[in-house]
């Protein structure tokens, strides 16, 4: 059984940092893309970074418009683990953010294999 689990959201002033963690279980995570969803009340989940999978030379990072500039996405595949730092966070960041693992490479949700429950992300103004 895959399970994704998201935790380091809570609540943070505008202009702060939080650094989100999803450990995997239950798939072979060094052959899985990771990436990073948002969701906002009333709105579509939407991408936000998306980082691929070892078997390309190198890493490849992926960062929607709006958080280029502000997000760093990593992995550790001894931990089975995916991070997004997220800094200069802005009210317009809140929404519950959500691990995502595909074995496509994909930042459409629609393609997703597996979720993970979602951390909330709060930034107050």
């Amino acid at each position: 059984q895959v399970q994704l689990v998201e935790s380091g959201g809570g609540l943070v002033q505008a202009g702060g940092s939080l650094r989100l963690s999803c450990v995997a279980s239950g798939l072979t995570f060094s052959r899985y893309h990771m990436g990073w969803f948002r969701q906002a009340p009333g709105k579509e989940r939407e991408f936000v970074s998306r980082i691929t999978w070892s078997a390309y030379s190198a890493y490849r990072t992926y960062y929607a418009d709006s958080m280029k500039g502000r997000a760093t996405i990593a992995r550790d595949n001894s931990k089975n683990t995916v991070y997004l730092q997220m800094n200069s966070l802005k009210p317009e960041d809140t929404a519950v953010y959500y691990c995502a693992a595909s074995e496509a490479a994909t930042a459409l949700s629609r393609d997703i294999d597996y979720w993970g429950q979602g951390t909330q992300v709060t930034v107050s103004s």
